[in-house]
C-alpha cells in the first residue's frame, strides 16, 4: 500500500465520490480541525446523509438503467415527459438507502407487487407506497422507443424495443451479453437461442408485442376520484361555453349570409339556400357547382372575412371557455410498465431473430447456465391483480440471495465507482469476453457482506471508504512501475471529474448552483453557435435563440434533459453517455476538445467572471486574499508561496494588456465601464478551473 493520503486530499476525494460535488472551505477546515480518531468516519457518515449523495449515486444507476427523457430510436426523438419521475424515484431510494433486493424487485414488477394493471391502476397511484412500485417500473421503460412517432416497419420497432431493453436488464442485473443469442447460440458463454427466450418469455406479458401499447398508453393519470370529478365538472361547464360560442357565430354567420344572398340573381337566391343548408357531401354536382360560382356568399365558415368585430365577440367567448379549463387541477402522469389483466400470450422463438418467422413456444425461465433444480422452471409469484406474475417471481429469484451472478455484479459496480476499475473490470460482461475478476474472493465477501447486511448500499459504501485501500495516496512510485494500470490496488487511481460533477462544481464554486432538488427537467435548447446548452428554446426551424430559464440553468446535472439526440455541450464533451440503449461504463478520455472547451466555452468563461465577481465582494482590491479564496475554493489547497507569485506576476501583465486595449474600445452608452483588474482576476479563475488540480481526483 501507499502512505495514507492526507487530510486535504482525502476530503476533496470522499466529498466528489459521494457527492459529486467540491467539497467548501468551512467544511475543509472544519474537518482538518477536529482531531478525533473519528473524524474521518464522521465525514463519512455526513456525506452519506447529505441530500446530495442520493443526486450523485442515483446517476450510476441511470447510466446503466438508460435513462434519458426522449424515446430514440429515429430521427424524432420524440420528448419522454414524465420520465423525470423514474429519475426521482432512484434519487429518493438512494437517500432512503433503500434495499437493493426491494429496489430491484419493485424496477421488475412494482406494477405486480402495487396490484396495478393497464385499466385497473387508480387504486394504486392514490397509495404512496404503491405509487412509488409502479413508478419504480420506468426502469423496464427506458429503452428507446419510436413506436409512438411513424416508422418503416411498426412490427420491427416494437421487437426492437423489447431486444433493447432485454440488453438493458442483462448486463445491468446479471454482468451478461444476451443480445447475440437473439439469433443463435450465443457465440463466447453458454447462453442458447432458446434460453434468450425463454427469458424473454418473462417480460412478453407486458411486451405484447402483437397487442403493442405505445408510449402514449403506457401513461397513467395521477388524478384524485376528486380531481377528476372537479376536471370534469369544469370540463362540462366549459363545453356549454363552447356550444354557445358556435351558435353565436351560427347566428352572426347567418345574418351575414341574409345580407349576401341579396347579391345573387333572385332566381338563383332559393337554389342556394338549399345548397348552403347541406352538408358539402352531400350536395348534388348542381349544388356544388352554385356554390362555387358565389363563393363569397357562402358566409358559413369564416367570420372573420366579413366582420372582424363580430368574430373578436366569438373569440371572447371562446377565450372564456379556454380560461375556465386552465383552472382544472393539473393532471399529472406516471410513465410505468403493466401488464393487461388475463393477456398472456405466447412466447415463441424467432428463427434467426426474426419476428416474422416464429418456431416452437417456449416457456418463461432463467438462462439454463444460471439455474438449479429448484430454478429450473420459473414458477409465476401469487399476485392479486390477475397478471401473469411471471416478473415478480423472478426478481424474486435474482434477489434471494442464491442468485450466482445478482450481487456479484452490484458490489462490483459499487467498488468500480470508488476505486476507478473494477475487481471485474468489464462490469457489463462477466462472460468469457470479460476481464476475469483480480481478487475473486473480494469480490465474493463483498456480496455476502451486501447480502448479509440486508442488502443495504450505505454500510458497504462505509466499509469500502474506511478502508486502507482507499485511504492511501494516489503516489507510489514503486506501484506505478509495477502496476501501471493499478490492477492490485497498491496506490489510489487518479481519475478526471466526471461531466456533471464537472459542471455541478463549477457552478458551486461561484454560488450559484441551485440545489432544489426533484421535479420535471431543466430544459435545452441549441445556441446561435450551435452548442447545445441549458436555456429554454426560443427559436425556430432556421433560427437558434435561447432565452434564460431563470434558477432553473444552474440546477444540478442529473435535473438537466437529458435528450438523446441532442446532448447538452459541456457534458457530452467530457464523456456524458449517450443512451444507446444504456451505458454499462463510461469512457473516461483525454482530448483535445475538452481544453478547448475550457479555453473558449461560454459556460467556462461566465462561470469565471462570477467567481471573480465572487472574490472581489469578499476580498475588495485584494489580489492576493483573492487568489487564496480562490485556491481553497477550487483546490481545497492553500497556495505557496511560488503559486500566489505566478499569479500575482499573471494579474500584473494581464491587468497591463486589457488597460491598454480597453482604451481602443469604443465606449458604449449605457453600459459599465470595462474594470481590467476584475476582468484580469476572471481570465486567472479560467486558467484556475481549467487546470489539472480542478479537474482531476487524487
Amino acid at each position: 500500500f501507499a502512505p495514507e493520503a492526507d487530510r486535504r486530499t482525502l476530503i476533496r476525494r470522499v466529498t466528489l465520490d459521494l457527492t459529486g460535488l467540491i467539497p467548501e472551505p468551512a467544511e475543509v477546515d472544519s474537518f482538518l480541525a477536529d482531531a478525533s480518531p473519528d473524524a474521518y468516519g464522521k465525514l463519512v457518515d455526513r456525506l452519506l446523509a447529505s441530500p446530495a449523495y442520493g443526486e450523485r449515486w442515483a446517476r450510476h444507476w441511470l447510466d446503466i438503467a438508460g435513462y434519458a427523457d426522449s424515446n430514440g430510436y429515429t430521427e424524432a426523438d420524440s420528448a419522454r415527459p414524465q420520465a423525470w419521475r423514474y429519475r426521482d424515484y432512484v434519487i429518493r431510494a438512494m437517500n432512503e438507502d433503500k434495499p437493493w433486493d426491494q429496489f430491484v424487485q419493485e424496477q421488475l414488477a412494482g406494477d405486480e407487487l402495487a396490484g396495478a394493471t393497464q385499466t385497473d391502476y387508480q387504486a394504486a397511484v392514490l397509495d404512496p407506497k404503491k405509487l412509488d412500485q409502479l413508478t419504480a417500473t420506468g426502469f423496464l421503460r427506458m429503452a428507446p422507443d419510436g413506436t409512438g412517432d411513424p416508422v418503416d416497419d411498426p412490427k420491427l420497432a416494437r421487437n426492437q424495443v423489447i431486444v433493447e431493453q432485454m440488453k438493458i436488464v442483462s448486463s445491468s442485473l446479471m454482468g451478461l451479453t444476451v443480445a447475440c443469442a437473439q439469433c443463435h447460440d450465443h457465440r463466447y458463454d453458454p447462453i442458447t437461442h432458446e434460453d434468450y427466450y425463454r427469458f424473454r418469455a418473462i417480460f412478453d406479458p407486458a411486451y405484447n408485442w402483437e397487442t403493442w401499447r405505445p408510449p402514449a398508453q403506457r401513461l397513467y393519470s395521477l388524478y384524485t376520484p376528486e380531481e377528476r370529478a372537479k376536471a370534469a365538472e369544469i370540463e362540462k361547464q366549459a363545453a356549454v361555453i363552447n356550444t354557445e360560442a358556435v351558435a353565436m357565430s351560427k347566428k352572426f354567420l347567418d345574418e351575414i349570409f341574409e345580407v349576401e344572398i341579396l347579391k345573387l340573381p333572385e332566381a338563383e337566391r332559393e337554389p342556394y339556400r338549399a345548397a348552403r343548408a347541406i352538408v358539402e357531401k352531400d350536395r348534388t354536382p348542381e349544388q356544388k357547382a352554385l356554390i362555387k360560382k358565389y363563393p363569397s356568399a357562402l358566409a358559413l365558415y369564416s367570420l372573420n372575412l366579413y366582420d372582424q368585430k363580430k368574430q373578436d365577440l366569438v373569440n371572447a367567448k371562446v377565450g372564456e371557455a379556454t380560461k375556465l379549463r386552465a383552472t382544472k387541477p393539473e393532471q399529472g402522469f406516471v410513465m410505468a410498465l403493466t401488464e393487461v389483466k388475463g393477456q398472456v400470450p405466447k412466447s415463441n422463438l424467432f428463427n434467426r431473430g426474426d419476428h416474422e418467422q416464429p418456431m416452437q413456444e417456449v416457456e418463461p425461465g432463467e438462462l439454463s447456465i444460471l439455474t438449479t433444480p429448484e430454478t429450473a422452471k420459473l414458477t409465476p409469484a401469487k399476485v392479486t391483480s390477475g397478471t401473469s406474475g411471471r416478473r415478480l417471481a423472478y426478481a424474486q429469484w435474482l434477489t434471494s440471495g442464491k442468485h450466482p451472478l445478482f450481487a456479484r455484479v452490484l458490489v462490483n459496480r459499487f467498488w468500480l465507482h470508488h476505486m476507478g476499475r473494477g475487481i471485474v473490470n468489464t462490469p457489463g460482461d462477466f462472460g468469457l469476453q470479460g476481464e476475469l475478476p483480480s481478487h475473486p474472493e473480494l469480490l465474493d465477501w463483498l456480496a455476502d457482506e451486501f447480502t448479509k447486511s440486508g442488502w443495504k448500499l450505505k454500510p458497504l459504501h462505509r466499509q469500502i471508504l474506511m478502508s486502507k485501500a482507499y485511504r492511501q495516496s494516489s503516489v507510489n512510485g514503486p506501484s506505478t512501475v509495477s502496476d501501471p494500470e493499478n490492477k492490485w490496488y497498491a496506490r489510489f487511481k487518479i481519475r478526471r471529474l466526471d461531466a456533471e460533477s464537472l459542471r455541478d462544481s463549477i457552478l458551486a464554486a461561484t454560488d450559484t448552483l441551485v440545489r432544489k432538488s426533484y421535479g420535471p427537467p431543466s430544459s435545452i435548447a441549441r445556441d446561435p453557435a450551435g452548442r447545445v446548452v441549458v436555456g429554454i428554446d426560443k427559436g425556430t426551424i432556421t433560427t437558434f435563440k435561447v432565452e434564460s430559464g431563470g434558477e432553473n440553468d444552474f440546477r444540478r446535472s442529473i435535473y438537466v434533459e437529458a435528450k438523446r439526440t441532442k446532448p447538452v455541450t459541456v457534458l457530452d464533451t467530457f464523456d456524458s453517455p449517450v443512451m444507446v440503449p444504456h451505458c454499462e461504463v463510461r469512457n473516461e478520455t483525454t482530448v483535445a476538445p475538452q481544453a478547448l472547451l475550457m479555453m473558449n466555452d461560454t459556460f467556462v468563461l461566465e462561470n469565471a467572471k462570477r467567481l471573480a465577481e465572487k472574490l472581489e465582494k469578499e476580498h475588495p482590491k485584494k489580489s492576493e486574499e483573492q487568489v487564496k479564496e480562490a485556491w481553497e475554493v477550487l483546490y481545497n489547497l492553500v497556495p505557496s508561496g511560488a503559486d500566489l507569485e505566478q499569479c500575482e506576476n499573471f494579474l500584473t501583465a494581464q491587468t497591463a494588456s486589457l488597460t491598454t486595449r480597453f482604451k481602443t474600445l469604443p465606449v458604449k452608452k449605457d453600459e459599465p465601464k470595462p474594470d481590467p483588474e476584475r476582468e484580469a482576476m476572471a481570465s486567472l479563475c479560467q486558467i484556475l478551473y481549467s487546470s489539472n488540480r480542478f479537474l482531476y481526483i487524487e
